[in-house]
């Protein structure tokens, strides 16, 4: 069967809520949708989140992260930090879990070996769960030198211009196995808990049920795809992911996409023709960095401004009836935010307003006053 581009984008963007009414249902629902919120950046989950729920701001999805819990903040796909639905916690912890690790990238007497690995991991659980409140870098560091000895403490890991303790080699392990998650900051620390206090009841799911679940919401949210493509997003081996694929036998069904191979769910009806959108979607977005082929989701020009060395998400996009049409930048100075945005094309009356209404949703999400300018923008990726 094949299957077009128009079919797909516009199946994609409904699922994604980039096109019609704004999702009411939360950040938590939106979460579960796009299949996990990148939150290295905290302010730019704030907004993938925020620009899809109705009337939601910032402190409405810092509440369902802190308050009301049905986000949870850990590391998910590649390593990364991400906001996972509370209720989609199991299935990720038990498919992370599963996956086989990559090489080190540290030196051979830096290294972890898998025995200090399993030992500094059953540490963190035990601190974390039996703590008072969350924990500092320094606070579990000094728990786990305290259970495991004092080389799980040395400084020796290379990060961001310092030396980390070792046993942080261990911590993307420890919250793919569920032993630990992040904590609100106090004050401009970091914090970590323990899922199991965060969550009453939480148990990872077997890892049997959660790989084929965590697949078909991936194919649910951005199908088709390859597995080289799954592969990429999710951080694991390519022949992996393709066992993966192979596994779920009749689950799946093959089409041709975009002249090449690739993976939907079976029984996927294609989608209608997308009504017009245009969406500002910020570093990391969950759909420029989940959907392919890039060369069609990032045409021409955009694939020099918009991509880094092929990478989606360096920079924030504005997306016009789901293609990449250009990039923007926002600065804020107290609660005046400075919304600049550099279409690759002119654009249309009508997308002049649908801009500037994005532009005014932005300054609600952020619970300030957003001004749009239309012109270059001149900040290069992020890191």
């Amino acid at each position: 069967m094949h299957i077009s581009w128009q079919e797909v984008s516009a199946r994609r963007l409904a699922r994604s809520h980039l096109t019609g009414p704004r999702c009411p249902a939360g950040a938590a629902r939106v979460s579960s949708a796009v299949v996990g919120v990148h939150a290295q950046v905290m302010s730019a989950a704030e907004l993938s989140v925020g620009l899809r729920t109705e009337g939601c701001t910032r402190a409405q999805v810092r509440a369902a992260l802190w308050s009301e819990r049905c986000l949870v903040k850990t590391r998910g796909p590649r390593g990364t930090v991400h906001l996972i639905a509370a209720d989609d916690l199991p299935m990720w912890t038990g498919a992370l879990s599963a996956i086989p690790p990559g090489p080190s990238p540290f030196k051979p007497e830096v290294r972890l070996t898998a025995g200090q690995t399993d030992e500094v991991v059953a540490a963190i659980a035990d601190a974390v769960e039996s703590a008072a409140q969350e924990l500092t870098v320094d606070e579990l560091t000094e728990a786990i030198v305290a259970r495991v000895g004092s080389w799980a403490g040395a400084l020796v890991m290379p990060a961001f211009q310092v030396d980390w303790p070792r046993w942080r080699q261990a911590e993307a392990v420890a919250t793919s196995r569920g032993v630990l998650c992040f904590g609100p900051l106090r004050g401009r620390h970091v914090t970590y808990t323990s899922p199991r206090r965060w969550l009453p009841g939480f148990r990872p799911d077997p890892p049997d049920q959660a790989l084929p679940a965590l697949l078909t919401s991936f194919l649910h949210a951005y199908g088709p795809a390859t597995p080289a493509q799954f592969g990429r997003w999710l951080g694991a081996p390519v022949g992996w992911s393709a066992a993966l694929f192979a596994g779920l036998g009749e689950a799946l069904e093959a089409v041709t996409f975009e002249g090449a191979e690739a993976w939907q769910k079976a029984g996927e009806v294609p989608g209608g023709a997308a009504g017009p959108s245009l969406r500002l979607l910020p570093y990391f977005d969950a759909y420029v960095i989940g959907c392919h082929p890039r060369a069609t989701l990032f045409p021409g020009r955009a694939g020099t401004r918009a991509l880094t060395r092929g990478q989606a998400g360096n920079v924030p996009v504005l997306l016009i009836d789901g293609v990449v049409a250009g990039v923007w930048h926002q600065r804020r100075s107290g609660r005046a935010i400075a919304v600049t945005v550099e279409p690759f094309d002119d654009l249309s009356a009508r997308q002049r307003s649908a801009l500037a209404e994005e532009v005014d949703r932005i300054g609600v999400v952020l619970e300030g006053r957003a001004r749009l300018t239309i012109g270059d923008v001149q900040i290069g990726a992020h890191a």
